[in-house]
């Protein structure tokens, strides 16, 4: 059993007030107090401190051993501010029971989208070889892993899939439909073009890298306006995933989609170990910072990293701060501080205002960042 834990003098975001969040001995919120009025075994002083749902990351490679997409769970989890990673693609079949292995010993709540490659990221052409999508490989592992597998990932860039243009797609697509799993499709490089591959996407589907910067295949024209694909894709319920990454993240394109009104659904890292030391993408905080420095509403930001994830996930609890629930949270700071951001095409700004984690509480425990 947990100790009685009091988070005191904190604010909740879109409320003006501050509250004491009490966490009690059994890990559930016991109750949201007048700041100032709870009582406890250990308090914890918050004042100027923010406090949400547990960050949500939809975009992570939390595999150690795949090189060059790999990385700790927890140093992308709860040591970033992070209670819940969702792995996109790392595995295939033939490696998703090292994943459901690894995340026992995790502190980091760990859900994943399966690579419809059975190699998974063994390779980084994994769809070059239409053989590698085994339909009776992909339906046994979510079978069998139904806890950990909440979608199927296809990494659609010309790199990946070779000379198989769309077909790759097709045949996820088929899985998605047969499995019941929504599709998280990743675009970068051509062919295929992204006006070729959102009409094939579905309602509850997910674009990630949706703001990359690739300027023969981005959503975007070179005047700004959002393609015609992109607004149908929209329409149609397709989501959009930010998917910072090494590549895929342009401040220009960014600034486009604002201007446009097409915002992201869900912001997310996909981080691993080589973006996370070397950058440009550092931490969730500083991918964030980014959305703020872009002059986003800081409800918006959070939002995006907990409730539009959460309940895209089918898991609404986890985007919630509710009494008498778990406690699933994610201390943070906004402060005055300068700091420099940098793109994936190498442009630098600097950011006066941060976002910084500080803390979370998750499976019973309380964690510094």
């Amino acid at each position: 059993m947990s100790e009685r834990i009091i988070w005191r003098n904190v604010r909740l975001i879109n409320s003006l007030q501050t509250v004491d969040i009490v966490i009690g001995e059994d890990g559930r919120i016991a109750e949201l107090a007048a700041a100032g009025t709870a009582g406890g075994s250990r308090i914890i002083d918050c004042t100027g401190l923010y406090a949400s749902s547990g960050w949500i990351d939809l975009h992570v490679h939390a595999v150690p051993g795949l090189d060059p997409y790999g990385d700790e769970i927890d140093e992308i989890g709860v040591g970033h501010g992070v209670t819940t990673i969702v792995d996109a693609g790392s595995c295939g079949a033939d490696r998703i029971g090292e994943l459901a292995a690894s995340r026992q010993q995790a502190k980091t709540r760990v859900l994943a989208l399966l690579n419809v490659s059975r190699i998974g990221l063994q390779r980084v052409d994994e769809l070059s070889e239409l053989h590698w999508i085994d339909r009776e490989a992909v339906l046994r592992a979510i079978d069998r892993y139904p806890d950990l597998i909440v979608g199927l990932k296809a990494r659609m860039s010309g790199s990946v899939v070779g000379r198989n243009g769309l077909d790759p797609l097709r045949l996820a697509r088929s899985l998605s439909e047969e499995s019941g799993l929504p599709l998280m499709v990743h675009i970068g490089s051509r062919p295929p073009g992204v006006e070729e591959i959102l009409p094939l996407l579905r309602e509850r589907d997910v674009v990630t890298h949706y703001l990359n910067g690739k300027p023969d295949n981005r959503l975007f024209d070179l005047s700004g306006r959002p393609l015609p694909a992109l607004l149908e894709a929209r329409a149609s319920g397709v989501r959009l995933d930010v998917g910072h990454g090494t590549a895929s993240f342009s401040f220009e394109v960014a600034e486009m989609a604002k201007r446009a009104g097409i915002p992201f659904d869900t912001i997310s890292t996909d981080i691993y170990r080589g973006n996370r030391l070397n950058g440009p993408v550092r931490s969730m905080s500083d991918v964030l910072t980014k959305f703020l420095s872009l002059g986003y509403e800081l409800n918006e930001i959070i939002a995006a990293v907990t409730k539009r994830p959460a309940e895209w996930l089918g898991r609404p609890e986890l985007g919630r701060v509710k009494a008498g629930e778990q406690a699933n949270l994610t201390l943070f700071e906004v402060a005055e501080r300068p700091l420099e951001l940098i793109d994936s095409e190498g442009e630098k700004r600097m950011a006066m205002q941060t976002i910084q984690a500080r803390g979370v509480y998750t499976n019973g425990q309380y964690l510094t960042c």
